[in-house]
C-alpha cells in the first residue's frame, strides 16, 4: 500500500516536470513564442491541448489515486476480496465508462472544429494582402532565397538568410530543387514541405524585430540536420537599405590581396557552381557569393561567418559537413588567404 503510494507520487512529480519543461517558450527556435499572426494561431490550439490533456492527466491520477488508496482488502490475508458483480455494481461501472466515452468524443470533436478554424485562418488573414514576395528554393543542404520585384533590375539571389519589414505581410513560394524538404521557423509559421515539381505558398508576418532560426523539418538526407536558415526581420527603413546594397554588384577588389583573391577565385572550379555579380562567375549550382560576407553564418547555419570558418569552409568543406555537393579544393596557404580576402570583402 505504501510502497505503491509512493510509486505514485513518483510518476506524479516525474511527469509534472516533465510538461513544465517543455510547456517553456522562449529562444529563438520555438513555437511557444509566437512573433507573427501565424505562429500565435498555431500556438493557440497548442495550449488548449496542453490544458486540457493536463487537466484529463490530473484527473486520471486523481481517480488513480483513490482507488490505490480506498482499495478494499482483506485485512486477514491481505488480499483483494472477490469483484462485487451485482447489477447495480454492473450498471454503476457502466455509467461512468460511458461518461468517460463521451467525454472523451466531446474532447476530440472540441480539438477537430477548433484546428479546423485555426487552419483556415493561416491563410485567410493574409492571403489577400499585398508585400514583399520570396521565393525559397531547398537544396541539399542549403536554401537559395530570390526576392522577386516588378522592376527586373531590383531582383536579386541570396542563401541561407531571409531578410523581411516588421508588420508586412510576406509572401514565400517554396520550391524543391531534388528531394523533398520543409520550411519551418516556429516563431513565425508552422512548417510546409517543399516539393519537387511542386510550388507552395505561405503566408507569414513578424510582429517585432528579431532574428529567428528556421530549420528543414524533413528528413533530405545525411546533412537533414545542418540545413538551417535565418529569417531577420527589421524596420522598414533598415529593409530597404539591406535590398539597396544587395540589388547592387560585387564591390570591386581594393587592395592587392583582395585582386589575388579575385583572379584566384575567377581562375578556380569556384566559378563553376557560384555567382558574384560584376564578374565572369555566373552559375548557380551553389549559393549566391555577390554578398556573402554581409550574411551571419555560412554553410546553411551551420558555421559563424569568421574569417577562420571561412577559410576552412573554403578549403575542405566535406570535412565540415560531409556529403555536401562542394568538392575539397585543397588551396595553398599563399592562395587561400587571399582568396579569403577577396571573399571577406564582399558585403
Amino acid at each position: 500500500m505504501k510502497s505503491s503510494c509512493q510509486q505514485l507520487v513518483r510518476i506524479v512529480v516525474t511527469s509534472l516536470a516533465t510538461t513544465s519543461v517543455t510547456a517553456c517558450g522562449g529562444g529563438v527556435h520555438s513555437a511557444l513564442n509566437p512573433t507573427g499572426p501565424q505562429a500565435a494561431n498555431i500556438s493557440k490550439i497548442w495550449w488548449l491541448m496542453f490544458y486540457v490533456c493536463t487537466a484529463v492527466f490530473v484527473i486520471v491520477l486523481a481517480v488513480l489515486a483513490i482507488a490505490l488508496i480506498k482499495r478494499p482488502t482483506d485485512k486477514a490475508t491481505d488480499e483483494l476480496p472477490e469483484l462485487d458483480l451485482s447489477e447495480e455494481a454492473k450498471k454503476r461501472r457502466t455509467n461512468v465508462v460511458l461518461a468517460a466515452v463521451v467525454a472523451t468524443i466531446v474532447i476530440l470533436f472540441i480539438f477537430l472544429v477548433y484546428s479546423f478554424l485555426i487552419g483556415r485562418g493561416l491563410t485567410s488573414e493574409l492571403a489577400q494582402k499585398n508585400g514583399v514576395v520570396i521565393e525559397v528554393t531547398g537544396h541539399q543542404w542549403w536554401w537559395e532565397v530570390r526576392y522577386d520585384n516588378i522592376d527586373a533590375s531590383s531582383i536579386f539571389t541570396t542563401a541561407n538568410e531571409i531578410h523581411i519589414p516588421v508588420g508586412v505581410p510576406v509572401t514565400l513560394s517554396l520550391k524543391g530543387a531534388d528531394v523533398i524538404h520543409s520550411f519551418w521557423v516556429p516563431n513565425l509559421h508552422g512548417k510546409k514541405d517543399l516539393i519537387p515539381g511542386k510550388i507552395s505558398t505561405i503566408w507569414l508576418q513578424a510582429d517585432q524585430p528579431g532574428v529567428f532560426r528556421g530549420q528543414c523539418a524533413e528528413y533530405c538526407g545525411l546533412q537533414h540536420a545542418h540545413m538551417a536558415l535565418w529569417v531577420i526581420a527589421e524596420p522598414q527603413q533598415q529593409f530597404n537599405s539591406w535590398i539597396q546594397s544587395q540589388i547592387q554588384e560585387a564591390a570591386s577588389p581594393s587592395n592587392d590581396s583582395a585582386k589575388r583573391g579575385q583572379q584566384i577565385f575567377l581562375s578556380s572550379a569556384c566559378v563553376m557552381c557560384h555567382t558574384i555579380s560584376g564578374t565572369r562567375a555566373g552559375s548557380n549550382i551553389g549559393p549566391n557569393l555577390t554578398h556573402v560576407a554581409s550574411r551571419q553564418t555560412i554553410a546553411a547555419g551551420s558555421l559563424e561567418n569568421t574569417r577562420e570558418h571561412l577559410a576552412s569552409w573554403v578549403n575542405n568543406s566535406q570535412r565540415i559537413k560531409p556529403g555536401n555537393r562542394m568538392p575539397t579544393m585543397s588551396f595553398s596557404d599563399n592562395d587561400l588567404q587571399p582568396l579569403v580576402d577577396y571573399l571577406q570583402s564582399l558585403k
